[in-house]
């Protein structure tokens, strides 16, 4: 969408992302055939609760695919510094090669990168300036995918009417508990480590801080907010329209702000 793909080679970070699309996959073509179509034939449920499901699943797939090829804010090789902002780069003692403050270079991806926060194998990519937004996206997008995932499973046995025609004939139907026993099971580890991962992201943003620096100590005053929530929000999502910062389908535009006030650690 306008920007340049990002592809790292690195097979470790292909056996993880591999791991989250089948486990998308699983719920995603099990749950609609298991519990929603055959309960919205019988009447027990709208066609609204479908499309919910179907909406979070595509947004949750689209901010992993997009978080996972987007250019994270990889450095040029030559890149051009204009005077007056030259005191607020620095050189890279790994690759020597001058880069903005609050830089980081990566040695998996052996780079570096503009703002980086970690580098995240789940989307086999750094999480920087210019992707945070969507990875941000992404741990929002699967807790509520997860979460709606486990109250239908839970809904499924407790709450809904039992079905009444069922087909016993297609293997699904026949292991029907086992697999729903699964698809809940996978649902609580997603959902329990991806909550605490989105608790420490939106702290970083409320506090200015990446991940780095809070374990690099390099920050002062960590705890306190160096600017408005609004204001890092916007920054990072790059856009002021608070409904654009939902959305992945959409081309990202860095808010301008003063070099100094950006580059501030």
């Amino acid at each position: 969408m306008g920007r340049r793909i990002h592809f790292v080679v690195d097979p470790q970070g292909w056996c993880c992302m591999g791991l989250i699309i089948f486990v998308w996959l699983y719920n995603t073509i099990l749950i609609p055939k298991v519990i929603l179509f055959p309960h919205y034939e019988e009447g027990h449920i709208s066609v609204v609760a479908i499309l919910c499901y179907y909406f979070c699943s595509l947004f949750c797939i689209a901010s992993l695919l997009r978080a996972s090829v987007a250019d994270p804010g990889k450095l040029p090789e030559n890149p051009k510094i204009p005077i007056t902002e030259r005191e607020y780069w620095e050189l890279c003692n790994k690759c020597n090669m001058m880069r903005p403050k609050r830089s980081h270079h990566c040695s998996r991806c052996g780079h570096c990168v503009r703002r980086m926060d970690h580098h995240c194998p789940w989307i086999n990519n750094c999480v920087g300036e210019d992707n945070h937004w969507l990875f941000l996206q992404l741990c929002f997008y699967t807790q509520i995918l997860s979460s709606y995932t486990l109250i239908l499973d839970f809904c499924h046995y407790y709450y809904f009417f039992p079905l009444k025609k069922e087909n016993w004939d297609v293997f699904v139907f026949r292991h029907e508990l086992a697999l729903l026993r699964i698809s809940a099971f996978m649902g609580l580890i997603i959902l329990g480590g991806i909550s605490g991962l989105f608790y420490t992201q939106l702290m970083g943003i409320f506090t200015d801080t990446t991940s780095i620096e809070k374990m690099s100590n390099c920050c002062e005053d960590v705890s306190r907010p160096r600017k408005p929530w609004q204001q890092t929000f916007s920054e990072v999502f790059g856009t002021h329209w608070k409904i654009l910062w939902f959305i992945p389908f959409r081309q990202r535009q860095p808010l301008r702000v003063p070099y100094h006030f950006a580059n501030h650690v």
